[in-house]
């Protein structure tokens, strides 16, 4: 009889990671569990994540399952790869997405590679997302369409992939916790988490402002006309609606001018806020690589509708225009349920 994998699951202290571990152990593989603490304050940025709390919870989990558990302090990694992006990202007049470079560059690089040279075969993590090996190792979206998770995941790679297990993938969400309840897990009805990966539920303008100083400008019109200040257009994103505090609203923000320090706005039915040519750069295949043009679905958001687009080389052509396009977003592309690339808007 073969040994089973041994693997190493990542603990957050919330439910989805702990009824992976909980099956994967029903299941009978060899079962360790790993929390990471990957951002404090003690890196004098203040942020709104619990790690203490979710730590405690995450041990008490694993003393409930019998479940061996350390701690990974990746704080130093997650401030360069992932602080330092946001805030040089936002200084850029970008939006970038940290939940997926967390992804790519935390999770299934540093929490895998030490997981690999501590004797693990896979890791395991709470992700609502499915593998499907054949010739490659498919990304497909989680059965639950409402908490796929898979966009999140669009960077990853072959390597990656094949050594990542979701073992709530093929579940829905009241199915997960119908599973913490009968297992009398001690968080079965902690709330999810919310807000950026490991950071926390943050008030954007407040976190940004702690490293980008507020820089009065000018909000204006399609037409140019001035209709009120603002703090500084790095505090703002692309499709916007809430914090402008104008007059014979809502308005939408269609543009971020860094170059002039001026924001200009739309109302919802104006072409100005929709896209149809989005252009990317640094294409990526998960598998195999397509020939282009493609015909695909794409999204350029977490729990956006697939949309129709031909993907070309540098940029995708959407069939219909797209509201809140955003430069440093992620485009991830989908051949039915399967993600099957993904690009970076710029």
């Amino acid at each position: 009889m073969a040994k089973p994998d041994k693997i190493l699951v990542a603990l957050s202290g919330g439910v989805d990671s702990a009824v992976s571990l909980y099956l994967l152990k029903k299941q009978g593989y060899n079962v360790e569990a790993a929390f990471m603490k990957n951002f404090s304050e003690a890196v004098n940025l203040k942020g709104d994540c619990p790690w203490k709390e979710d730590r405690l919870m995450a041990y008490r989990i694993a003393a409930q399952l019998n479940i061996p558990i350390r701690t990974f302090n990746f704080e130093k990694q997650y401030h360069t790869k992932i602080v330092k992006y946001i805030f040089d990202s936002y200084k850029q007049g970008l939006t970038p997405n940290p939940d997926i470079l967390c992804n790519n560059e935390i999770k299934f690089k540093l929490f895998l590679d030490k997981a690999i040279k501590l004797g693990f075969d896979k890791i395991a993590t709470g992700h609502y997302a499915q593998i499907k090996q054949d010739k490659y190792y498919h990304l497909l979206r989680g059965k639950d369409k409402n908490k796929d998770q898979s966009y999140f995941l669009a960077g990853l790679n072959q390597k990656q992939l094949s050594k990542a297990i979701f073992p709530i993938g093929s579940l829905n969400k009241p199915e997960v916790r119908k599973i913490a309840k009968q297992a009398k897990l001690v968080n079965a009805d902690r709330k999810d988490s919310q807000g950026i990966c490991f950071i926390g539920k943050i008030d954007l303008k407040t976190f940004l402002s702690q490293k980008i100083k507020p820089k009065v400008g000018n909000i204006v019109d399609t037409k140019g006309n001035i209709l009120g200040k603002h703090q500084g257009v790095y505090y703002y994103t692309i499709g916007q609606r809430k914090g402008l505090d104008l007059a014979q609203g809502p308005w939408y923000i269609a543009k971020k001018d860094v170059k002039n320090n001026r924001l200009v706005v739309a109302k919802a039915d104006s072409k100005e806020l929709y896209t149809k040519t989005v252009q990317i750069s640094k294409l990526h295949w998960l598998a195999k690589e397509f020939k282009l043009p493609l015909k695909a679905k794409a999204q350029v958001r977490y729990r956006q509708k697939g949309q129709e687009v031909t993907l070309y080389k540098d940029r995708a052509v959407f069939k219909k225009g797209q509201a809140g396009v955003a430069s440093g977003q992620v485009l991830a592309v989908y051949l039915k349920d399967e993600l099957v690339g993904s690009g970076i808007i710029v």
